[in-house]
């Protein structure tokens, strides 16, 4: 099946479960990935990057299931990354098979830095390996998309006889990244325009881009270069990934969006065109970046384009004044557009079970019994304790209730007694991985401090899983004091950072819960072993192998 798009059309390439994965501390299990998967093809994104499937068995397992479950004849393409090995592109074709529509992406370094140093190969072996890799993975599918990483740093003579290589060895696609974020918006534009002048049978392939954000150039970067050509964007959701990330899949669709009228005519459209220009239902946005956030345990920082919390709030006087008059003033896109709501939901302590799944569907969720039947009874606790439930409080339930994180080490209890002239102490209960209960008591220097020193005691009778608690932060889910507090937090263990993410009316509460989150990811982590890095682990070691 052709993978072409029509020629004013732009292709989203998400890469949160691959490139996103890789932010420290955003570690996804299966079950999560499978979650995220599932939304990213409402949100109706072309190609989902599932995963680097050579890295682990769990890596496999989660992009050939994704394969299986989301790679329809009607949902995206699912891609699985490979370096230019036979061993990970073996593993990324078997891992994709399952999927109506697969691809695999392997990719080689092409700068003199990279060549020299990571992979220790002179440039007649890089243009050698690239047609034999491409040819080998074009026997397990036909969609094959090639990357000369670290592109932005390469000498562009010796990318662009890479390129042909690669095309005419199969590639369907051809991405260009800035792996290290180093170009500038003219520089990238310049580079994909000397690409197509000066790569014979470029037309064969689809110009993609990828890019980090360490200049905070990644978007602008990008929309460069689909003026000059590109017709693929590789992205991740909330610009996770990355050292400083890679740009931001709601950022680029959002500018495209409301900017039509200017990017039309670089994609041969009248500027009054109202197609879209990328299959992305803008509607899904907002949920998306909530579930990926939470999941991951990457906190959207409040000022953060499109779906940060201030993104559409007005604190001057001056602006508040004029949007009450007419919204254009100073918004220049509709909240709504992203599918966020100010909608109150009109369920109460009485409401039952069927009002509430209705109600849910409207958000866009559908739950399996077992799941719905635990946000249900979340939903009716907190109704007891607010007045008004919105939907953004429906949401923080279903997201927290949805997670499937791994369950070693269960809370059963959690007490404290804190204040100004008393020593924090806090008693907690877990369930542990043989089933048995154990219960601990804690003094810390405020509530919080006392119960992770508790958990900690209780956590280390049975196995020693020393960590450092990096990061602790609490937001609320809507105004007010009894509004729920979302707690995420991440813990350093050696090299490795690892998150959790809870949501409750009580913050201690919330607090515990995302702390065991952590440690019960810490803790599979630990009895899984390592996992390679597509970049970074076992190189040398894998390129000799070819």
């Amino acid at each position: 099946m052709s993978n072409q798009p029509s020629p004013d059309r732009i292709l989203i390439f998400d890469t949160t479960l691959r490139d996103g994965e890789q932010s420290p501390g955003a570690t996804l299990n299966v079950d999560e990935k499978l979650t995220i998967a599932r939304q990213l093809a409402r949100l109706g994104v072309d190609i989902i990057e599932a995963g680097f499937p050579f890295a682990s068995p769990g890596d496999f397992e989660a992009v050939n299931k994704i394969a299986a479950q989301v790679g329809t004849e009607d949902g995206p393409v699912i891609c699985g990354l490979a370096r230019a090995t036979k061993q990970d592109i073996e593993a990324a074709g078997r891992a994709i098979a399952p999927a109506a529509r697969g691809r695999i992406h392997t990719f080689i370094a092409t700068s003199d830095i990279h060549m020299q140093y990571k992979l220790r190969k002179s440039r007649e072996e890089v243009l050698a390996i690239t047609p034999d890799m491409v040819a080998y993975a074009k026997t397990f599918t036909n969609d094959v998309e090639f990357s000369p990483e670290d592109a932005g740093r390469s000498d562009p003579e010796f990318l662009y006889q890479v390129l042909e290589a690669a095309i005419a060895a199969g590639a369907t696609t051809v991405n260009i990244p800035d792996t290290v974020g180093y170009l500038t918006p003219t520089e990238f534009g310049t580079l994909i325009r000397g690409i197509k002048e000066n790569v014979p049978n470029i037309d064969q392939a689809i110009i993609s881009v990828h890019g980090h954000n360490d200049l905070g150039l990644a978007v602008a970067n990008f929309l460069e270069a689909v003026k000059a050509g590109a017709r693929q964007l590789e992205c991740t959701i909330n610009g996770i990934g990355e050292r400083a990330g890679n740009a931001a899949l709601e950022e680029l669709v959002m500018a495209m969006h409301v900017r039509r009228s200017f990017y039309n005519p670089f994609l041969g459209r009248p500027p009054e065109s109202e197609a879209p220009l990328t299959n992305i239902n803008t509607k899904e946005i907002y949920k998306t970046s909530r579930l990926v956030s939470n999941l991951t345990g990457m906190f959207v920082q409040p000022n953060k384009a499109i779906v940060g919390a201030n993104a559409f709030a007005h604190e001057s006087g001056i602006h508040q004044d004029g949007v009450l008059k007419n919204r254009l003033t100073y918004e220049i896109m509709d909240a709504q557009s992203i599918g966020l709501t100010d909608n109150q939901i009109v369920l109460g302590k009485h409401s039952g079970r069927n009002a509430f799944r209705t109600r849910l569907k409207e958000l866009g969720h559908e739950l399996a019994d077992q799941d719905l039947n635990r946000a249900f009874l979340r939903f009716k606790d907190l109704a007891d304790k607010k007045k008004v439930v919105s939907d953004w409080d429906i949401l923080a339930i279903v997201n927290d209730e949805t997670q499937q994180s791994p369950d070693h080490f269960h809370l059963e209890l959690v007490q404290v007694s804190c204040g100004d002239h008393a020593s924090p102490t806090a008693t907690v209960t877990l369930r542990m991985p043989d089933g048995k209960e154990l219960s601990d008591a804690a003094i810390g220097t405020g509530p919080v401090d006392a119960v992770y020193k508790a958990v900690n005691r209780v956590v280390n009778s049975v196995v020693d899983i020393p960590n450092e608690l990096i990061e602790f932060s609490v937001q609320s889910v809507t105004a007010g004091i009894d509004a729920i507090g979302e707690v995420t937090i991440r813990i350093r263990h050696e090299d490795q950072v690892f998150s959790g993410h809870a949501a409750n009316t009580d913050i201690v509460v919330a607090s515990t819960q995302a702390y065991l989150n952590a440690l019960n990811r810490l803790y599979t982590a630990l009895q899984g072993g390592k996992v390679i890095h597509p970049q970074k682990d076992k190189l040398e070691a894998a390129a000799a192998r070819v």
